[in-house]
């Protein structure tokens, strides 16, 4: 397991290598017309990524996600899912953020600023909004084809009587939605709209604790629910950063 799951990583670490140099800001040319094009351009910027792991000062960055990626593995992921398998503590906070509820709400932010920016004639509100759809779209891209690589089995879908230690390679379901567990869709794709919202606003000090703060809220909210374990919310947190600032934005 320990092999295939190192591949899986190196999958990972293809995706979410970025340059460490820091690039100028720029307001990307976005509209619905150039959003096929934009998202085209992203994809090959994501697959093209290794090529910037030649220079060994790009690797500090994939190595260090890939590294506590593996230690959650390893340390926390059984413990964890088990602790939410046990406890009744959360009952509560599952009724309130579901499945549908997180996700209705990462679709309600884009389309709040879409809206209200169409509606003010607020050109920076409005692409922040197509932005945010563009960062998620290229998000679920690659999670779809990294969860239909490892089919790992979501902790509620494990036997009560089963440990967690061998749960890659085991689900089978439809592969355009994703059969596998790692990393978390909702993860990476609350992260996404948040790094660009909180990137796009960060002149307003509060706008990035905000935004990452309900996307921390959103990836936790899937332990409890059975849905993923620590180290699927983190790689998708850590996808979800990456290719909304370096893939998207450029910055």
């Amino acid at each position: 397991m320990r092999g295939s799951f190192g591949a899986v990583l190196l999958f990972t670490l293809w995706a979410s290598a970025a340059s460490g140099q820091q690039q100028p800001d720029f307001d990307r040319t976005v509209s619905l017309k150039l959003l096929p094009s934009n998202l085209l351009s992203d994809q090959k910027n994501i697959w093209l990524s290794p090529r910037r792991l030649a220079h060994p000062k790009n690797w500090i960055a994939p190595a260090a996600v890939v590294g506590a990626t593996a230690l959650l593995v390893a340390e926390a992921d059984a413990p964890t899912a088990s602790y939410f398998r046990r406890t009744s503590s959360f009952d509560g906070f599952k009724q309130v953020f579901t499945g549908k509820a997180t996700a209705l709400g990462m679709v309600a932010v884009p389309s709040s600023l879409l809206v209200v920016g169409l509606g003010r004639r607020d050109s920076k509100m409005w692409k922040t909004a197509l932005l945010a759809g563009e960062a998620v779209a290229d998000s679920e891209v690659l999670t779809i084809l990294m969860k239909d690589a490892d089919r790992r089995l979501f902790p509620a879908s494990v036997p009560p009587q089963q440990g967690f230690s061998d749960t890659w390679f085991k689900t089978h379901g439809d592969w355009l939605r994703g059969s596998g567990s790692f990393p978390s869709g909702h993860g990476i794709a609350a992260v996404s709209i948040a790094t660009v919202v909180a990137r796009r606003y960060r002149n307003h000090r509060w706008v990035p604790y905000v935004a990452y703060g309900g996307a921390a809220l959103v990836a936790f909210s899937r332990l409890p629910l059975g849905a993923h374990y620590v180290s699927d919310t983190f790689m998708g947190a850590a996808l979800g950063y990456s290719i909304s600032r370096f893939a998207v934005l450029g910055q």
